[in-house]
This record gives structure tokens, C-alpha cells and sequence, in this order.
């Protein structure tokens, strides 16, 4: 495995930080991770589980949102529907250098960005979330009583992880008015929703909701004790396992390597 450092431009004409994990081989699939809400492409659930990837033949891309991590913009000019953009931004980036994803890997809020996307990009197979919230508004749980400062005034920081982010009406806005059920129920892809039944931030229940407005192929995969950045060395490495044995069905080429686009 070997690691490459590079870049993109994102949706607001700013570069955008990324690594494409490679295997030794050529590899027999490329996918996207899109990583957890404020986090970055270096947390440790989307580096390990990445890295355990390759070993399976998997070129995996991450890659840091506009206004988060080594990426430019401005954090608070972002929403949902710009990570959208970054994400498919992202997929013609590596379309246009080595090859098109044909698996979409989402963390939390990454997550349900992925079940948005995969509509703009044709050649995804196969989508897997990892304790995804079954509506971007979730995340309205986790700026609390911030909402009401930032409905009266425009704007309000929030303190997310331990560190301070600017968040704008034109977000809940735009968290509001997506149409989140109707991409999963028109995924046309395989899903596999991963997700800790002890999940602290986003309740399993949302697992189900995702679950049952999908249709088949979908798989469901319990990922038992684990915490909903999965700080544990072996709970990612038992996603990656798991979701390598799922993706060879859906997102491998039939030859067994470089997938056609």
C-alpha cells in the first residue's frame, strides 16, 4: 500500500486536500470515503478503515470538505448541498486520473451525503454508510440551543468536537429542504448500512429508517460495541473486512481489476 497526496478543486473554486490510499496491485475497485461532520479525511475512523481497504485491492480517496482540515473556503459558507458538490467533484477528480468510484463510503453526516450523491454519479455500484443519520437534520441535535441564535441573528458560532465553527441560517436552510428519503429510495445501488446498536451521537434507529426506505440489494451490519467514531483499531478493521467481502459482489470490475467505466 502506498499513499498519495493530492488535491481538487471543490465547490466553492477552492483546492481541496485529499489522499488516495493505492494498493500494491492494481486495484480492483476506487471509492470515495466522505468523512464525519466538521472532521477531516485524517480521522482515524476514515484513515484506518481506508488503509484496510487496500489490502483488499481497494484504491479508497478521502478527502477534507470545503472549510475543514488542509481544504480552503470558509467553513461557514458551506452546506449540505456544497458537500454534495465536493463529493461529486471528487468522483470526477479521480474519473479523470485514474478511475472512476464505484463505491461510496460515508461516516456520520458523510454518510448520508454519499445516499445524496450517488445520483450524479452514474458508476457507483455500491453505497455503504457507517452510523449515518437517516436526514441531514440530525445534526440540528448537536448545535442544540445555538439554532435559535443563529435563526434570529443570521449566524452563530458553535462549538462542535471541542473547536469553534461559524454555522449560517443559509444552512438550516438548506439541511431543511432536502429531499433525503426520496435519494434513498431511489438509490440504484447496493447498500450496506453499518451502524452501532450503542451508538452515542446518532441513534441506531436511524440505521432502520435507512434500512427500510431503501430498496433491495441492501445488507444491514451491526458493528456490536462500537462508538460512533470508531476510535477502536479493531472495530475499523472489522468494517473494512466486512465491507470489502460486500463490495467485491457490487463494485469490483468482473475481470478483477481496474474497473471500466
Amino acid at each position: 500500500m502506498h499513499s498519495v497526496k493530492t488535491e481538487f478543486t471543490g465547490s466553492q473554486g477552492e483546492p481541496l486536500a485529499a489522499r488516495l490510499e493505492l494498493p500494491e496491485e492494481t486495484p480492483c475497485a476506487y471509492a470515495l470515503f466522505a468523512h464525519c461532520f466538521t472532521c477531516g479525511k485524517d480521522v482515524l475512523a476514515a484513515s484506518r478503515i481506508a488503509k484496510a481497504l487496500t489490502e483488499f485491492g481497494i484504491a479508497v480517496l478521502r478527502f477534507d470538505f470545503t472549510g475543514l482540515g488542509g481544504s480552503g473556503g470558509d467553513f461557514g459558507n458551506t452546506d449540505f448541498s456544497s458537500n454534495i458538490e465536493d463529493l461529486v467533484l471528487a468522483a470526477e477528480h479521480l474519473r479523470a486520473t485514474h478511475a472512476a468510484p464505484t463505491l461510496l463510503i460515508g461516516h456520520s453526516l458523510g454518510g448520508a451525503a454519499v445516499l445524496a450523491a450517488r445520483r450524479r454519479i452514474p458508476e457507483v455500484r455500491a453505497v455503504a454508510t457507517i452510523g449515518a443519520p437517516a436526514d441531514p437534520e440530525h445534526v440540528l441535535s448537536l448545535i442544540g440551543h445555538r439554532r435559535e441564535d443563529i435563526e434570529r441573528d443570521g449566524e452563530a458560532d458553535v462549538v462542535l468536537g471541542g473547536r469553534k465553527f461559524r454555522v449560517r441560517a443559509g444552512f438550516l436552510a438548506d439541511i431543511a429542504a432536502q429531499p433525503q428519503a426520496e435519494c434513498i429510495a431511489t438509490l440504484g445501488a447496493a447498500l450496506l448500512v453499518m451502524h452501532s446498536p450503542v451508538d452515542e451521537l446518532v441513534g441506531v434507529d436511524h440505521a432502520r429508517r435507512i434500512f427500510d426506505t431503501a430498496r433491495h440489494p441492501k445488507s444491514f451490519l451491526a458493528i456490536d460495541g462500537a462508538d460512533h467514531l470508531l476510535t477502536k483499531r479493531a472495530d475499523a478493521e472489522f468494517v473494512a473486512s466486512v465491507l470489502a467481502a460486500w463490495a467485491r459482489r457490487y463494485a469490483f470490475s468482473p475481470s478483477g481489476s481496474r474497473p471500466s467505466d
